[in-house]
């Protein structure tokens, strides 16, 4: 006698009670057909700025206009990964989910060491539903290799790598993790999202399962966000954690933020007699959602050397002002987790702007399941509402990805109430990750 799906993904929720993760890093070979493009190097903030403007620019598509050709470009790479699986084992045929971040972050999205990790997406689907877990720092980021911005990290290398650790999960021989998984789902998040579909549309019979998080096939409002992140070089924005400056330079900069933080509370405690309007409460507002909070980060010593000195071509966007209007929706989030993914963000890279929205409109091969989980609020993606598609046969701006996979098995386009792009960032995360885990239940992707 069979139980029910549901009823055994319920039977097994009550069962696992913790997880058990390692850190790996695996060595992928890359191959992939990447766009020649016409850039000239980035020598400062101004060209970051002039290479936004001609992006955004409607006179036409930019990346056409500055493809020269294409190239094969391969290498060897280093990709880091987390992998996590129930502290109690899960019957003999687990399913793993491979989770990609987007732009911005890096593995940690799915586990964010933030307010005791309550906001984790590997200990939902780990912890109360049974699934194994591969968070990867994507080619280029947090412990993975570097890569060339512009000639290398693009989407088709990205996805290169996506698929080789794919394979070795499908044929067990990831590095540490001796197991053949016969069912593997593919979770992204925006890029991550992107790179998942490309994945599905080259090696339809790679994955099982497409999640698809901050996502819509709607590119309509990208140039604004591009726009809103009034980008810098990443070396230049946060220079400890990704410039070249010495600790003692840094030293010698902070004493003179010293004296001059010291004259402006000297200017706000007149305030308090009515000689000045400028409080304490907006010196704290500078120091924290400003360049100059960029400038302090990292201040401590770098879990990361291999990013210092980063090429120009990284880049990433001013402020915490510039992350709010891309990713969160006010109110519903906690103030402090703005700070904190502002302080611990990680650059983009010019190859990835060009071809973040050059996949083919359809993935015809594709049979899995496919599930859209995008924001109610998302900016990036359904311009602050994925429900105002001006057509009243048409429930949400992501419904309309039905048509990108006509040979998927079942298809849903859910949109997350009370949240932006950064789904996992808000109050209300977790809910996003329940629908998601009982999603998969419903397909047959469960843990068996």
């Amino acid at each position: 006698m069979y139980i029910p799906i549901l009823l055994a993904s319920a039977l097994f929720v009550s069962s696992v009670v913790a997880k058990q993760c390692i850190n790996i890093t695996v060595p992928v070979s890359v191959s992939a057909r990447n766009g020649v493009f016409n850039i000239p190097t980035l020598r400062g903030n101004a060209d970051a700025t002039t290479f936004a403007q001609n992006l955004t620019s409607i006179r036409g598509n930019f990346t056409e206009e500055a493809l020269l050709d294409y190239a094969t470009v391969s290498g060897a790479y280093n990709i880091s990964a987390k992998f996590c699986k129930p502290d109690m084992e899960n019957g003999a045929n687990p399913t793993v989910q491979v989770l990609t971040h987007g732009l911005g972050f890096d593995k940690t999205y799915w586990d964010l060491p933030f307010n005791s990790f309550n906001y984790s997406y590997i200990d939902v689907a780990v912890d109360h539903y049974g699934f194994c877990t591969l968070s990867i720092d994507r080619l280029g980021e947090g412990n993975s290799s570097i890569a060339d911005p512009l000639r290398v990290l693009q989407a088709p290398a990205e996805m290169s790598a996506l698929y080789e650790l794919t394979m070795m999960l499908r044929n067990g021989t990831l590095p540490s993790v001796p197991h053949a998984f016969t069912k593997i789902v593919h979770v992204g998040h925006s890029f991550g999202s992107a790179l998942s579909y490309l994945l599905a549309i080259m090696h339809p019979a790679a994955s099982d399962g497409l999640i698809l998080t901050g996502f819509s096939q709607n590119g309509t409002f990208l140039p604004t966000t591009v726009a809103s992140w009034d980008s810098k070089l990443a070396r230049l924005n946060q220079p400890l954690r990704f410039g070249n400056i010495s600790y003692p330079a840094f030293s010698d900069a902070l004493s003179m933020l010293g004296a001059s933080a010291s004259n402006l509370t000297a200017v706000a405690a007149e305030g308090t007699s009515g000689q000045s309007n400028v409080t304490l409460g907006e010196i704290q507002q500078l120091l924290q959602t400003t360049d100059l909070a960029n400038f302090l980060a990292g201040a401590q010593p770098s879990q990361l050397p291999h990013m210092a000195d980063l090429p120009t071509g990284y880049l990433t966007w001013t402020d915490a002002g510039s992350n709010q209007f891309a990713f969160l929706l006010p109110n519903f989030f906690d103030p402090s987790i703005l700070l904190f993914a502002e302080s611990t963000k990680f650059p983009f890279t010019l190859g990835e702007l060009l071809t973040i929205g050059n996949a083919p409109p359809v993935a015809p091969q594709f049979k899995g399941p496919v599930q859209i989980v995008t924001g109610r609020q998302d900016a990036i993606y359904c311009g602050g509402d994925c429900l105002a598609t001006g057509d009243p046969a048409l429930a949400s701006i992501p419904a309309k990805s039905k048509a990108a996979f006509p040979a998927a098995a079942a298809f849903e386009a859910y949109i997350h109430p009370n949240s932006a792009h950064a789904i996992n960032l808000h109050y209300n995360a977790t809910g996003a990750y329940h629908v998601i885990q009982r999603f998969l239940g419903a397909q047959g992707l469960a843990p068996s």
